[in-house]
């Protein structure tokens, strides 16, 4: 069946190398730009298909036992470097690759055998109809959820599952694959069809366990988003509330204070109305709320967090350089600094629990510097407190921010990074500022 001039041969390697490169560049996502890339694939085929049809001409049988391991594990090692995607998840997307390459392979050949007296064209004709029905599949249904699919796995990868399934897949496929199986009876064809099917059922379940993976990520992350909503709610209302009896306490002492100047006028006691009038300037001036910032909405923000950290006993250092328009939308602003300050609360209440004779701060940083934003949050923690993946576990921030603060960096194609500096915990973040348009 696999037989014939090498031509013949060639035509085979020409279509089965070529879905081969369509299907796997549909699902990853392509490390160079689009010339550089297509290049690539067009040179790699054509001394791929050439060394296989010299391998064909030199040793037939063996060519017609192996040429589709070989060819694909060399086509495997070169896509995994023109893919942006990491190593594993390049890994799973070959295995895909690999189960819909046997599929149009041995789909090919069964119709040709039942259908067509094993006729080479048909074999031929039945691979190239397979693969693009694949081709539209994918690129219709498919494409988008697998590329989101990719997120998920990137960022919940379990490597040892990942690794058992693809196992798992290469062998089903080597099994179907196998060309030393010639006979041509029900039980080969059911054998066919049920690794077909066990090893499509394992891609079904691991997408959608990752999927599932993912999603109840994002709901966690929604979930957290909506916290820190709340929270801002509650320290707002609490501004408010200050503010309130804020003006009353400023009415109520207001009318004493008038009451004091009129009776110094109505003696004519002038020198002690005026020295009167400087006390109460003076007594202004201490109770006066000094301004961290010119921006009203981050100066009401960290002032409100400032007095919640300074009744719980944490020294507190701010150094704020923002205007009032800082190009950025407030409220991704207040997304970043909330969380961070919130958590550096969190972290140094922690540690005052665990130990009480610590002294605990929280160094605040905000400075803008032509198109960039940069803050620098320092403040005290557990000495043991982990990381992973480069981020605070939950648990070591009270379940609040990190990834609000991650989403709005991604937002603003920023860059952070989190350390546990033997005790003190450090939060840095570069944003770029974009432009007018992209702002609105």
């Amino acid at each position: 069946m696999l037989g014939g001039p090498v031509w013949i041969a060639l035509i085979r390697f020409v279509i089965s190398l070529a879905g081969t490169i369509v299907l796997f560049s549909l699902m990853s996502r392509p490390k160079f730009g689009k010339k550089r890339t297509v290049t690539g694939y067009l040179c790699f085929g054509a001394v791929a298909i050439a060394a296989a049809c010299i391998w064909y001409v030199i040793d037939w049988e063996r060519c017609v036992k192996m040429v589709a391991f070989v060819l694909f594990l060399f086509f495997a090692v070169f896509a995994a470097y023109m893919s942006s995607d990491p190593i594993a998840l390049s890994m799973y997307k070959l295995a895909l690759t690999f189960y819909l390459l046997a599929v149009f392979l041995i789909g090919g050949i069964e119709v040709a055998v039942l259908f067509f007296d094993r006729n080479v064209w048909a074999d031929i004709a039945a691979r190239v109809v397979i693969i693009l029905l694949m081709v539209l599949f994918i690129d219709k249904k498919v494409k988008n959820s697998i590329r989101g699919f990719s997120e998920y796995v990137e960022n919940e990868l379990d490597r040892f599952s990942v690794t058992v399934m693809i196992i798992s897949i290469l062998f089903g496929i080597g099994f179907i694959l196998r060309p030393n199986m010639k006979e041509q009876t029900p039980f080969r064809l059911y054998q066919i069809l049920m690794n077909f099917f066990l090893t499509g059922s394992l891609q079904i379940l691991v997408f959608r366990l990752y999927l599932h993976i993912g999603k109840e990520n994002e709901y966690r992350k929604e979930n957290q988003l909506m916290q820190m909503n709340h929270r801002l709610l509650e320290r707002n209302i609490e501004l408010l509330e200050q503010s309130v009896e804020s003006g009353k306490r400023i009415r109520h002492d207001a009318r004493h204070h008038n009451t004091v100047i009129a009776e110094y006028a109505r003696r004519g006691q002038n020198e002690e109305l005026l020295q009167y009038l400087k006390e109460y300037n003076r007594e202004m001036d201490k109770s006066a709320v000094s301004a961290i910032c010119a921006n009203t909405v981050v100066n009401n923000l960290l002032s409100a967090y400032t007095e919640r950290a300074l009744k719980s006993g944490i020294k507190v250092v701010l150094d704020v350089e923002l205007g009032k328009e800082p190009a950025i939308p407030n409220i991704d602003l207040v997304t970043v600094l909330a969380n961070a300050y919130e958590n550096a609360i969190y972290g140094c209440v922690e540690v005052k629990m665990q130990t009480k004779e610590r002294e605990c701060f929280i160094h605040l940083t905000v400075r803008k510097k032509k198109n960039k934003i940069a803050i620098y949050c320092a403040n005290t923690c557990r000495p043991e407190m982990e990381m992973r993946n480069g981020m605070p576990r939950p648990e070591a921030t009270g379940g609040v921010g990190v990834h609000s603060i991650i989403r709005t960096a991604e937002k603003f194609e920023g860059e952070y990074d989190f350390k546990n500096d033997s005790g003190v915990f450090v939060f840095r973040l570069v944003m770029n500022i974009p432009s007018a348009g992209e702002c609105k």
